[in-house]
């Protein structure tokens, strides 16, 4: 991120709005390799965010410039992270500012594992997964298989019975 380096993409909501499935939003969403988190919270706070919580998958960070506002990083692992930037597109978020947006298939993913791991999220995880199976004619189906992992074959059948 930044001068910092490493890989990242932007996901959440604006990367739903990129594929056409946009809403409101407030922060900014990143993914990034799970051995990038020490080195990236120590320069987010040398930038002068604070570190409102960290997880083994999860940081979210505020900072006083309303500008910069608030930033969540979701933490992947590597063969995850392989496939999640391997695929994904560079694209214009803001004007002049350029980053990596992945798949629409694989923020599905991720929107199923966030569900799975905060059950109070899960009617807006599958909101947003509806809309991107609608903004991007993705085959339910094909997302089918990620519920099933994540033990959640209901909730992915009520997605399927809503397109």
């Amino acid at each position: 991120m930044g001068s910092r380096g490493g890989e990242w993409a932007v996901v959440g909501g604006l990367a739903l709005a990129v594929h056409g499935a946009g809403r409101m939003t407030a922060d900014v969403d990143i993914a990034t390799q799970r051995s990038e988190q020490g080195a990236l919270v120590a320069y987010l706070e040398s930038l002068g965010y604070e570190t409102l919580h960290v997880s083994e998958g999860y940081s979210n960070h505020a900072h006083d410039d309303p500008a910069l506002g608030r930033l969540d990083v979701i933490y992947v692992g590597s063969s995850t992270a392989g496939d999640l930037f391997a695929d994904a597109s560079v694209v214009e978020i803001f004007p002049t500012v350029f980053a990596k947006v992945p798949r629409a298939e694989h923020l599905v993913a991720m929107k199923v594992v966030a569900a799975k791991n905060d059950p109070d999220r899960r009617i807006q995880e599958m909101a947003d997964i509806l809309a991107l199976l609608r903004a991007t004619g993705l085959a339910a189906e094909s997302v089918r298989e990620y519920f099933a992992r994540c033990d959640l074959i209901d909730a992915w059948e009520q997605v399927r019975d809503s397109l």
